[in-house]
């Protein structure tokens, strides 16, 4: 039996998002049972990956909200630094994490959590590039492929993608 029936999980999009790093998990988690829902600021547009891969998104931001949703994902890439800029996708951000509900980010994706004020006092990893961004937001930076803080899951890359599904899946059985 899948792991994640009647789970839904919410996945942001932008340009430049690390190919890998939106298509594995959207495909494990449904393998796992979960609906995967990809939102991107606009609904008719398709997004580009940074090794070309192109994915439409299901609904576009302001469709989707946090109440509606088991947890997040937020992938990689350079996706999240256009992400961060966008406020519905910080307010959202602080939604799941208010409620307490999952908040999972690999890679360069720690910069979501950063701008939306929720990582200071919690542990969590990111590629290497932005550890010192994630410290100086008040994270405890630890380098392993999983760190899991309560509703955070985080990875550092690619090669952290099939131990950053099995947190999420981890994650969300609790």
């Amino acid at each position: 039996m899948a792991k994640l029936n009647g789970k839904k999980i919410l996945m942001f999009v932008e340009d430049y998002f690390e190919d890998l790093e939106l298509f594995y998990p959207k495909i494990f988690l449904k393998g796992e049972g979960a609906e995967v829902v990809v939102a991107g600021k606009d609904k008719s547009k398709s997004y580009k990956g940074k090794n070309g891969l192109q994915i439409k998104p299901d609904a576009s931001l302001n469709e989707v909200k946090a109440e509606n949703f088991s947890g997040l994902v937020i992938p990689g890439g350079y996706c999240p630094d256009r992400l961060r800029r966008i406020d519905s996708v910080l307010q959202l951000t602080k939604d799941f994490d208010k409620a307490g509900k999952m908040v999972a980010f690999i890679c360069h994706a720690g910069w979501v959590p950063i701008s939306a004020g929720i990582i200071r006092g919690r542990k969590a990893t990111s590629y290497h590039a932005i550890k010192d961004d994630m410290i100086n937001a008040g994270c405890e930076w630890v380098n392993k492929s999983l760190v899991i803080d309560n509703n955070f899951v985080s990875s550092r890359s690619p090669d952290d993608l099939p131990d950053f599904c099995r947190g999420i899946v981890e994650v969300l059985s609790k």
